[in-house]
């Protein structure tokens, strides 16, 4: 493998790179200060490509073990984690659509269980040492923080979620951590492979990771009871969600846990803006 000679780009990764040179059958890509060439086929060239151009492109080796760039979108680069489809399995591994004519490639010893045909998986895309080539493994625990020293609780963080546990789900937290969302402070639908807006709950004390997909009470409270009498006035100021309404139905409405609508509730009541009642809450004229 060349890897080595390419010290100023990034395998796996889209790069910016300069046209030095076109031919017949593509251009030639050099990054700053970088001796090395690499080829862009024609079949990628953008129109009216011309020399001392910028392109943004991403650079892997092909089926012939030539590193080459393409123009075309990748569904993931190296580092990042991503829901993909196994597109076929064979007797090494199995093999990803990634948005590129070459397709991914998951040994069996980095599959977290045997993956199967037109099922997909949340992956983590890395450089093998070894080869240089772009390969995926869907045992993210090897590849996710558990414990942080970043994190905040109230941060707001963006979520996959690749695996269920007795107590909940586990998240991929950008690409580099992960935390713990818990079933009975889940108000929506969640399966594998979503990829959601969270946030840091908590910082355990051994500084693992506890998810909401609520923002923090504080925050949401008045937010929420804002929201709350916007809606009472839009709908002759009346709602039939009360506080012994289900979590699903509160969710479905106003996005939020049942806890934190009866909190927004109370607050509203001992401002006198609403009146409870047992089957509808009203707005006070």
């Amino acid at each position: 493998m060349q890897q080595h000679l390419y010290k100023h780009i990034k395998v796996g990764r889209i790069n910016i790179l300069r046209v030095a040179k076109r031919l017949p059958f593509g251009s030639y890509l050099v990054a700053a200060s970088e001796k090395q060439e690499i080829l862009l086929p024609k079949r990628y060239e953008p129109e009216n490509c011309k020399v001392d151009d910028l392109l943004k492109v991403f650079v892997y080796y092909d089926s012939e073990d030539r590193i080459i760039a393409t123009t075309e979108t990748p569904l993931a680069q190296v580092d990042e984690c991503a829901y993909l489809k196994v597109v076929d399995v064979n007797k090494v591994g199995a093999f990803m659509d990634m948005g590129l004519t070459k397709d991914l490639f998951v040994p069996f010893a980095e599959q977290q269980s045997r993956m199967r045909t037109g099922q997909s998986y949340v992956v983590h895309l890395y450089l093998d040492e070894h080869s240089g080539r772009i390969m995926a493994s869907s045992k993210l625990d090897k590849f996710l923080l558990e414990t942080t020293h970043y994190h905040k609780a109230g941060q707001q963080v963006d979520l996959i979620i690749f695996a269920k546990t007795k107590l909940g789900y586990k998240a991929a937290i950008g690409s580099t951590y992960q935390g713990l969302l818990y079933d009975n402070e889940i108000y929506q639908p969640v399966k594998i492979g979503d990829k959601l807006k969270g946030y840091i709950k908590h910082i355990r004390n051994d500084k693992k990771i506890d998810l909401s997909l609520q923002q923090p009470p504080e925050r949401t409270r008045a937010e929420l009871a804002n929201r709350i009498l916007n809606y009472l006035k839009e709908h002759n100021g009346s709602i039939h969600l009360t506080d012994k309404s289900s979590p699903e139905e509160i969710y479905k409405q106003f996005g939020v846990s049942k806890k934190a609508y009866k909190k927004a509730l109370g607050a509203l009541y001992k401002r006198r803006h609403i009146v409870i009642q047992k089957d509808q809450i009203k707005l006070v004229s």
